[in-house]
């Protein structure tokens, strides 16, 4: 509770700086949907919300999804919108939007129906044999999930078990508005539209979405009447046989729905990760598999490229079309790519792993990976099941990326590599970004690889990657470059908001893992440094780049953020972090999200009051996602704003830019008690002068900045408390 009202009081605080001046954010570009973008983005914001909200105190019971910030704005941001927002993103692309492989052609699917008698073919599609049976496995592996749930699928869904990298998300036909949530004919994006090549990090990414919709839907029971049962150990929706009792009232998922789509979404993942594993393995000249149980980089390395274009073939009437063809275009290891598919499947390892019993969470899973519906593991069946699966995917990743991408004489990960012959030719340059979440992935393995042999070598790689960030990106104000090349040194471009928030990420991961304080004091540099040089309380906002007061967002560049902002508070201890991150959420991420849907929010028009519109009314036809991109003017949108101040008090400041100091001048009606709050652009309070004798007309008073760092700062005008205006002005060196 103590926590709460830390955060409330913080908030009230940040009001300092008048709405007033604020420039809006311009949608910019809503033609491209980048899959891995988005699913970051969905990702880094799920964690941003409900957990997030819980750990700081909040009981999220009483929250009212048609009652805009209440009980106040940091409770409802979290707890709802972040929540919405995540959802939409998993919905669109796993069953919806169609943009990637239908789950029919999946392995899984395909060996079921390989083993199916003769005569099984027309068995769950109305009677009437196509030549298939993969479309009847499908139906009946969906209707036997939909009774585990005590729920009926959906009309018309498209799962898929591999996303494509990218597509046009205007929707092609109108939407039906009194059926699109239990029918998404209306809601199928364009196919020929999209960019049919597959990605590790597209895969990887959205995997990880999955993962944390799964463990979140599963991780509980129901009854007939839809009510909670929490798992005991007792309690279970199985008979004594590891089946499914019908008769004992106890189903999967913490309500009907929720059991259906967590079953859906790991069945998703377990076709995807076969699949990589069966058919995306590269050994410089042709795509294959790999074998985890056996495999060795030192006898030939068989890793997941870049790009992967695939041809379709159709099959047949009203069937979903099939691959025909992969071929490689872009043979290019990918760091950040990598990580994306080594994050998804270490946490689907911990769901699914039958030793652990140290929750209600965890002890729901042990029925869920038993046999039905889903394989239990090896020692208990003799054959692999899932976890075998997704231990022995984070293996071959991580020994990859140890013999591909890990430079040991200088203790870093590069960002790109690939087969020479069969030899790695790793690259020379790393960037901060990659750095980061290479170093918080890496310590979710360590934990995940405990007792195990390769435990020793992950702790390594955790600690040099976090040292090298010290010694290789960081500069002396705190601050972290872009990037560093080996044989060149650190960027010299101007810095990213990203670097710093991506920094933040990996020192504070290595912190929890390590105990390490030089990692908690290095995060926290690089969390103050983004705050004290990026953020722009004015504005609620965040400056992208350093020096450019042209913001431009996109789902990539806020989910790196969020992340960053989110662990300041819970590992840096950061307080203010959360009000900062609401009030940047509100500013942008509610501009860019594109339309609602009635998950919790929309229920028609704007039900909600954010703004935002209900998908049947969106004028541009498009579907609950983030824009491709959008920008703010921050200081534009002050000297725009602040015109009738300006002229009206004839305000001015000589020289400008200036050196030292400089003369403020401005016109007074009457004698008036007039102050000038001064702010750093990051919204950081310098000190306030004030005008010793006021008088009529023309009155100048000089402020001395010679112990100010160079940069540009905001005088904010009042008079008698009351707010008048803001003038930008320039410090040079």
């Amino acid at each position: 509770m103590k926590k709460k009202i830390i955060i409330f009081v913080v908030a009230v605080l940040f009001v300092s700086l008048t709405t007033q001046t604020q420039a809006q954010v311009q949608i910019t570009n809503t033609d491209k949907y980048i899959t891995r973008d988005q699913m970051l983005l969905a990702n880094e914001i799920n964690e941003s919300g409900e957990p997030f909200a819980e750990a700081l105190g909040y009981d999220l019971d009483g929250l009212d999804p048609f009652v805009l910030n209440s009980p106040d704005s940091i409770a409802y941001t979290l707890g709802i919108e972040n929540y919405e927002y995540s959802r939409y993103q998993l919905g669109t692309v796993i069953s919806r939007s169609g943009i990637g492989l239908h789950m029919m052609w999946g392995p899984v699917i395909m060996q079921k129906a390989a083993m199916e008698p003769d005569g099984f073919d027309g068995s769950f599609t109305g009677g009437i044999p196509n030549g298939f049976k993969e479309d009847d496995e499908l139906i009946k592996n969906m209707m036997h999930f939909g009774m585990l749930a005590n729920q009926m699928p959906p009309a018309n869904p498209w799962p898929q078990f591999a996303e494509f990298i990218s597509g046009d998300p205007h929707l092609p036909q109108a939407i039906d508005p009194d059926n699109f949530m239990h029918d998404f004919a209306t809601l199928r994006w364009n196919r020929n539209l999209m960019d049919k090549t597959l990605n590790p990090g597209t895969l990887g990414q959205t995997l990880m979405k999955q993962y944390l919709w799964a463990q979140d839907m599963l991780s509980a029971f129901h009854d007939s009447l839809d009510e909670g049962i929490e798992p005991n150990g007792t309690i279970t929706p199985d008979s004594a046989n590891g089946h499914f009792d019908p008769y004992n009232n106890v189903f999967f998922g913490g309500d009907n729905l929720d059991g259906f789509i967590g079953q859906v979404l790991t069945a998703e993942a377990i076709n995807k990760i076969k699949f990589v594993l069966n058919t995306l393995a590269y050994d410089g000249t042709t795509l294959g598999m790999v074998d985890p149980a056996t495999y060795d980089p030192a006898n030939g390395i068989k890793y997941f490229p870049a790009k992967i274009a695939i041809t379709e073939a159709p099959v047949g009437i009203n069937m979903p079309p099939k691959a025909d063809s992969f071929v490689v275009t872009d043979s290019t290891s990918d760091l950040f790519d990598q990580l994306s598919l080594l994050w998804g499947t270490l946490n689907f390892k911990n769901m699914m792993d039958p030793d652990n019993s140290d929750d209600p969470a965890h002890i729901a899973y042990h029925s869920v990976f038993d046999g039905d519906p889903f394989p239990a593991d090896m020692l208990q069946t003799g054959s692999p099941g899932p976890y075998d699966l997704m231990t022995g995917a984070s293996k071959v990743i991580f020994l990859n990326l140890m013999a591909m991408h890990y430079n040991a004489e200088l203790g870093t990960f590069v960002n790109k590599s690939r087969l020479n012959a069969g030899t790695p030719q790793p690259g020379d340059k790393i960037s901060t970004v990659n750095a980061g979440y290479i170093t918080m992935v890496l310590t979710k393995m360590a934990e995940e690889f405990a007792n195990t042999p390769l435990e020793t070598m992950i702790i390594s790689a955790v600690n040099s990657q976090a040292s090298f960030m010290v010694n290789n990106l960081q500069d002396n104000s705190g601050g972290f470059y872009n990037s560093f090349c080996i044989g060149a040194g650190h960027s010299s471009e101007n810095k990213l908001a990203v670097s710093q928030a991506a920094a933040a990420r990996g020192f504070y991961a290595t912190y929890s893992l390590t105990s390490d304080n030089q990692y908690l004091n290095a995060g926290n540099a690089a969390y103050d440094f983004l705050i004290d040089n990026f953020y722009v309380e004015s504005e609620m906002a965040f400056k992208t780049e350093l020096g450019n007061d042209l913001a431009t967002y996109t789902p990539r560049n806020f989910a790196i953020i969020a992340g960053g902002l989110r662990e300041a508070n819970l590992v840096g201890g950061k307080q203010e972090a959360p009000a900062i991150y609401v009030r940047f959420f509100k500013k942008v991420a509610n501009a860019m999200q594109l339309s609602e849907a009635f998950a919790t929010g929309e229920s028609g028009s704007d039900s909600d009051g954010d703004g935002i519109p209900f998908i049947p009314q969106q004028p541009d036809n498009l579907p609950p996602v983030f824009a491709t991109k959008a920008t703010l003017d921050i200081i534009s949108g002050i000297n725009e704003q602040n015109e009738d101040f300006i002229n009206q008090y004839a305000v001015s400041n000589f020289p400008n830019p200036f050196k030292g100091t400089t003369t403020i001048g401005f016109d007074l009606q009457q004698p008036t008690n007039l102050s000038i709050d001064i702010y750093s652009l990051s919204g950081r309070f310098v000190e306030t002068i004030v005008l010793q004798s006021p008088k009529p007309g023309r009155n100048e008073i000089k402020w001395n900045a010679q112990k100010m760092q160079p940069g540009i700062y905001l005088l904010q005008f009042k008079t008698n408390e009351t707010f008048l205006g803001v003038k930008k002005v320039v410090l040079l060196n």
